[in-house]
């Protein structure tokens, strides 16, 4: 059972994936010793569950630390994408490997429970990705992350989308090294959710508001939506836009290449 979340026993590392490759981090040397942070703990006291909640973070801010210094190191930009199931997150990545593949080196980590289903959409696309399946797990790791970063060898000065598992809750919790994280939000989800789940708001930079293709057809009140979450985080930019019909891709375009511009900056 993940003991910060309490989501499940037991994690599977089943990393699907087409490519074979020696990796050459040294920092990446990650021995797997998931049990003390998966196990299941009844009887324990209230205090006990917070140390050992508080040395789970512990031990994944050090390995999101190695990944970030390794992103840093090759000028790269990693983004943690996370959202509820059904959010389009998947769509959107699809859509936006489409328009940035000829210009850009990119490559994608896919943390899901179970199939390789998603990366073998992204494969499709013609850019690498690696499949991590979490069992019944409900978020990603900075240790999983570390190992799939070994094995996918991203280019240097590349972009790297990391798509977390189907969550808005246990994801808040975990930094993976990323230099932002990015909620994308349906409008078929109700503008409300930024209240209910302020956590994951609160550490998101960038808010996508996905599918207002739909907004004639839904009772989806943008603005108030936009204003929940400016209540929860205040320097969270927006943007809205349908990856279906392209509206509004643009300037989710426009915010990819500036970031990643910036980590090009930082690595010369």
């Amino acid at each position: 059972m993940c003991g910060v979340c309490g989501c499940g026993e037991g994690h599977s590392h089943s990393h699907d994936h087409d490519h074979e490759h020696p990796h050459d981090h040294e920092h990446h040397d990650h021995h797997h010793d998931h049990d003390a942070e998966h196990t299941h703990a009844p009887g324990l006291s209230q205090a006990r569950m917070v140390q050992i909640e508080q040395d789970i973070l512990a031990k994944n801010n050090r390995y999101a630390a190695e990944n970030r210094r390794y992103f840093g190191e090759r000028g790269m930009l990693a983004l943690n994408l996370v959202s509820s199931p059904g959010s389009g997150k998947t769509t959107l990545l699809t859509e936006t490997i489409a328009r940035l593949k000829d210009e850009l080196d990119i490559a994608v980590i896919e943390g899901d429970q179970q199939t390789a289903r998603d990366a073998e959409r992204i494969r499709a696309t013609g850019v690498p990705a690696l499949q991590i399946n979490t069992g019944k797990g409900c978020h990603l790791d900075a240790h999983r992350v570390g190992h799939a970063l070994e094995t996918l060898q991203p280019k240097d000065h590349s972009l790297l989308f990391i798509e977390n598992v189907g969550n808005l809750v246990c994801p808040s919790s975990f930094d993976l090294g990323e230099a932002h994280k990015v909620v994308i939000l349906s409008v078929t989800e109700g503008e409300d959710k930024p209240i209910k789940y302020p956590d994951m708001f609160h550490a998101a930079d960038l808010m996508i508001l996905n599918k207002t293709d739909l907004l004639p057809y839904l009772d989806f009140d943008s603005e108030q939506c936009i204003q929940y979450a400016k209540q929860v985080n205040p320097r969270i930019k927006i943007l809205s836009l349908s990856a279906k019909t392209g509206e509004g891709m643009d300037s989710w375009l426009r915010w990819l290449k500036a970031e990643l511009e910036l980590q090009r900056i930082d690595y010369a």
